[in-house]
């Protein structure tokens, strides 16, 4: 696809003349930063970090919180970054105003596309669509396969999809089944939600935006892409089912 679409790399800075980019290290130390805190947060929560209760644990667990981690890491990325590079306050302004021209997009679409998805799924149309599979007698691998690909195109959340087929698949299988063919059935199940990326699907924008692409040239790159992923993911299950 690369010979066929091609967009043009979009290189913005704040003045041609004030160019002056960070390294890679401290823009990964900013990055783990709100990784490091969250994976603190889910420990202490989950018990694997014993820590006393007490004020200092509150501490850890507010830090921890996910907006915290991304609010601190914002604060750093505007002082090292920023403030630490000479530029002002108002033209770190100018940069994150149009930093949220890109998210903005994202949010409306997703949020209304999220708002759709979960009409179809109160309504029960995904499940009945995947009920409706099992009277045709597929195989079961295909018959995990196709629902899980019924439901991603109807509502587009890869999430309800596999949870979706998971759970009408999961009575059909008999108590002789094998590990591999267990294992299979999750990986067809993954494939199948994973088809054709489309409006309805929070990726499809989020590649959308932050690429520059067009609609059809998402269609033609992404969408493709995933079904690839998809039919590969399928011909790689059947294969391992079988044993």
């Amino acid at each position: 696809m690369g010979n066929r679409i091609f967009v043009a790399p979009k290189f913005d800075s704040l003045e041609d003349e004030k160019v002056d980019l960070p390294s890679p290290y401290s823009i990964g130390s900013i990055i783990f930063v709100p990784i490091i805190l969250i994976l603190l947060n889910t420990g202490i929560k989950s018990g694997m970090l014993n820590i006393a209760e007490g004020g200092f644990r509150n501490f850890l667990l507010l830090i921890g919180h996910p907006f915290s981690a991304l609010i601190i890491a914002n604060l750093l990325a505007w002082y090292f970054l920023g403030l630490k590079k000479g530029y002002t306050g108002k033209e770190l302004m100018k940069v994150s105003s149009k930093s949220m021209q890109a998210a903005g997009s994202i949010i409306l679409l997703t949020g209304a596309g999220g708002a759709f998805k979960q009409v179809l799924v109160d309504s029960g149309a995904g499940e009945m669509i995947a009920n409706s599979l099992a009277d045709f007698g597929f195989p079961l691998i295909l018959f995990a396969f196709l629902c899980a690909v019924a439901v991603r195109v109807l509502q587009g959340s890869a999430t309800v999809a596999m949870i979706t087929a998971a759970g009408l698949v999961a009575p059909l299988i008999g108590g002789e089944a094998s590990s591999l063919q267990l294992a299979s059935l999750v990986i067809v199940i993954a494939a199948g939600a994973t088809t054709l990326s489309h409006v309805n699907d929070s990726g499809f924008w989020l590649v959308h935006e932050y690429l520059g692409l067009s609609e059809k040239q998402t269609f033609q790159s992404w969408t493709i892409m995933t079904t690839l992923i998809a039919v590969c993911g399928f011909v790689i299950s059947l294969v391992l089912f079988s044993f």
